[in-house]
């Protein structure tokens, strides 16, 4: 099963987010700045389906973050969500969801477990390629 990767600075939001997700039967990991959540990438990368993070992080943003990710993993799907307009272009040629918050759970859980969905089936067409 793929798994998420939560990038909050937010304990509160990070926490709903969470409860959300495993309440889907989701199992989730998070992290609180780009360095953690790099650093369990270079772990369990492979058994992570998507990554959530807000755009606004300690030292480093969301757009840091997925500059970095994508060297290793340029097809993560990854979603970033903000409280406030503007921050695209942060994100141009990055390959990115962006919503703005708030939104509704049922639209987090919809698109999360859409991604997961795709994801899966990726990773199953290439393993059987590989046979």
């Amino acid at each position: 099963m793929l798994q998420v990767l939560l990038v909050d600075d937010d304990p509160g939001q990070l926490r709903i987010r969470e409860i959300i997700l495993r309440n889907q039967g989701v199992v989730v990991h998070v992290a609180t700045n780009v360095a953690s959540a790099l650093a369990f990438l270079r772990v369990a990368g492979d058994k992570v389906g998507m990554v959530v993070t807000d755009h606004h992080l300690p030292g480093r943003n969301g757009a840091d973050l997925v500059r970095e990710l994508r060297l290793t993993l340029p097809e993560l799907p990854v979603l970033v969500l903000s409280g406030m307009p503007g921050i695209e272009e942060a994100y141009d040629g990055l390959n990115v969801n962006i919503r703005l918050k708030p939104f509704p759970p049922q639209e987090f859980i919809r698109l999360v477990q859409s991604c997961l969905s795709e994801q899966s089936d990726q990773k199953e067409s290439s393993l059987g390629a590989n046979s």
